[in-house]
């Protein structure tokens, strides 16, 4: 599996650099979003991953299911700060600031400020099962907030970030190699979450 992701993670980043033509508007610039769209598509899975083995522990009090829980939010905290660094330089290159409070900044960061209390959480609580269980029940809790802090809130407002893939009519507005690399893209990111989610499981 890890020799599959090597491989197809080089091609994908050769597809970047000599396959995907300049992106309308942006220029090279743009191909960072071959490293933002995924890693935040990633974080979005982790958490509501987290949020899956969370219910599953409060059902067993499994505490394999504990440890993936955490497992999955500690990635998704990653995923989603890689995601915020990457967009935070698409930031600076096009609008000539690295941070603006623009909708999908600022939800994003709040999102950041939940999951990062959650990890502080289980920091904090040295007794084990008073942990895996505060922290199943605070897992569910915030999962309810990734739609709405990602899907719903940022569109809801003007914005400078670029339109999504699919524009208001349902319709994708993008070259056809771009959108093929960037399918790619979303689906190694998940591939590499799911062999980090798999490490030392046997």
């Amino acid at each position: 599996m890890n020799k599959i992701l090597i491989l197809l993670t080089a091609a994908i980043c050769a597809a970047i650099i000599f396959l995907v033509p300049p992106i309308k508007g942006l220029g090279e610039v743009a191909k960072i979003i071959f490293f933002h769209v995924p890693t935040a598509w990633v974080s979005v899975v982790a958490f509501f991953a987290s949020a899956f083995y969370a219910a599953k522990f409060l059902r067993s009090s499994n505490f394999a299911f504990d440890r993936l829980s955490e497992r999955a939010a500690r990635l998704g905290f990653i995923f989603v700060l890689l995601s915020t660094i990457s967009g935070a330089i698409f930031s600076k290159l096009t609008w000539g600031a690295y941070w603006n409070w623009d909708p999908r900044q600022t939800t994003i960061f709040i999102l950041i400020l939940i999951y990062g209390a959650y990890l502080t959480l289980r920091a904090a609580v040295s007794d084990e099962k008073v942990r895996a269980k505060v922290s199943a029940i605070y897992s569910l809790l915030s999962v309810l907030t990734v739609p709405f802090l990602v899907f719903i809130l940022p569109r809801m407002y003007f914005s400078l970030h670029p339109s999504p893939v699919l524009n208001s009519s349902g319709k994708i507005e993008m070259d056809s190699i771009v959108l093929t690399v960037l399918i790619a893209a979303v689906v190694d990111a998940t591939l590499i979450f799911v062999q980090l989610m798999r490490r030392d499981l046997k």
